[in-house]
């Protein structure tokens, strides 16, 4: 571990308030991307591929009342890690009666494997926990299991049951997946596993925290993701889409792929030109988990490089790994209210391997605090832009 020490170099301060300049959101910015948004939203429903937004139809045009009974499992695919749940359903009276989980870790050797290879990982760890039910959950005689399958990547669905994978995103590059029903690639997993469910659904992971959230509440109408990567969907009347014909319809709009108006700086369009998809998923590449750390990582180098942060032109080894610095670290520091910020010291020494006065301590408090407050805003005035096309299209229905 390397003991330098940082100085307050003049040369850090151009750079952050250059950082906080590009990065800015006025109430003017805002409003542009909420209008942005709805614009785009509009134009998405009515042509394929008229828009950023795909505004994927998610083929659910019913959602949960409460009454359901039975156990059901699910398959929540969605990062760097998926999650297999099974759930008792009592009703009204009873409602969820109990439920069991496990999460389990993507190794990242996977994310960049065949799709053979990624699903039979998926399905030994399915097949692993369904053989632990037992307890409280309880299936009727004759009945088969069913599995939900959240799927939190963009695909072209094509009924309840299937969909098209469109492209992987959120760090994912699997081969032999594009333009394959992802439903498929899992039943033949659980085959090669020796098992059986039936796949009673295919959602996007925005679908189904809406789903479950109108379990409890009968007013919810909008449903937000922001984790690894983020996604909204929202319930739609079937008049406002003119490539539908059927009724209500929730509609996955894919906003990770928004770019109008959007403040970058630097450090964004950097990484973004490295990236596996480069001038793809813009607004996902400003305010997701993927990616916050990673920009405050290239701010830090080049504090480090041309501002002298860490003394001199000493840029730390262990910074120059790409991702090295996660959301979590960011995080953490952003909220460090001690008096040394003594949190910001142990990330810096632990990822950075440096050593830091408590000047370099500050600002790097507020690179963190710039980073996450656009984002944090930019989701805002992403969700205020649904509420507004929904208000628009059906007054009442949003603000009553």
């Amino acid at each position: 571990m390397s003991a330098v020490r940082s100085s307050d170099s003049l040369g850090v301060t151009p750079i952050l308030t250059k950082l906080q300049k590009d990065c800015a959101t006025p109430l003017p910015v805002l409003r542009h991307v909420a209008d942005a948004m709805a614009a785009d939203m509009r134009a998405g429903l009515a042509v394929n591929g008229s828009s950023d937004l795909k505004m994927i139809l998610s083929y659910v045009d019913t959602l949960p009342t409460g009454n359901e009974k039975c156990l059901f499992y699910a398959l929540d695919l969605g990062g760097t890690n998926f999650r297999v749940l099974r759930v008792q359903l009592g009703g009204k009276e009873e409602r969820v009666i109990t439920t069991e989980c496990e999460q389990v870790s993507i190794p990242q050797e996977l994310m960049f494997a065949t799709s053979e290879e990624l699903f039979d990982f998926i399905a030994s760890a399915l097949r692993k926990f369904a053989q632990k039910e037992g307890g409280k959950f309880e299936l009727p005689q004759g009945r088969t299991r069913e599995i939900g399958f959240m799927f939190s990547f963009p695909v072209k669905q094509t009924s309840i049951k299937s969909g098209i994978l469109i492209k992987w995103t959120k760090g994912f590059a699997v081969s032999g997946t594009a333009g394959k029903d992802v439903v498929a690639c899992l039943n033949e997993a659980m085959e090669r596993q020796g098992m059986y469910m039936q796949v009673s659904a295919l959602v996007n992971d925005t679908v189904g925290t809406l789903a479950g959230a109108r379990y409890w509440d009968d007013n919810v109408m909008v449903a937000v993701i922001l984790g690894t990567g983020t996604n909204a969907c929202y319930v739609e009347r079937a008049d406002a889409i003119p490539k539908l014909t059927k009724r209500m319809q929730i509609v996955n709009t894919e906003w990770r792929a928004f770019s109008n108006g959007l403040p970058l700086t630097e450090f964004d369009r950097e990484m973004d030109a490295e990236s596996i998809n480069p001038g793809e998923q813009i607004f996902e590449k400003t305010i997701s988990g993927m990616y916050l750390g990673e920009i405050v990582r290239r701010v830090l180098v080049k504090m480090a490089k041309v501002g002298g942060l860490f003394g001199g032109s000493y840029v730390p080894e262990k910074l120059v790994t790409p991702f090295a610095l996660r959301t979590p670290d960011i995080c953490a520091m952003q909220q460090d209210t001690s008096r040394d910020l003594e949190v910001v010291e142990s990330v810096l020494y632990d990822i950075a391997g440096v050593k830091s006065d408590l000047s370099a301590r500050k600002t790097v408090v507020d690179i963190c605090d710039t980073i996450a407050k656009r984002g944090g805003r930019l989701a805002g005035a992403g969700i205020v832009g649904i509420l507004q096309k929904m208000e628009e299209d059906s007054k009442g229905l949003v603000f009553w």
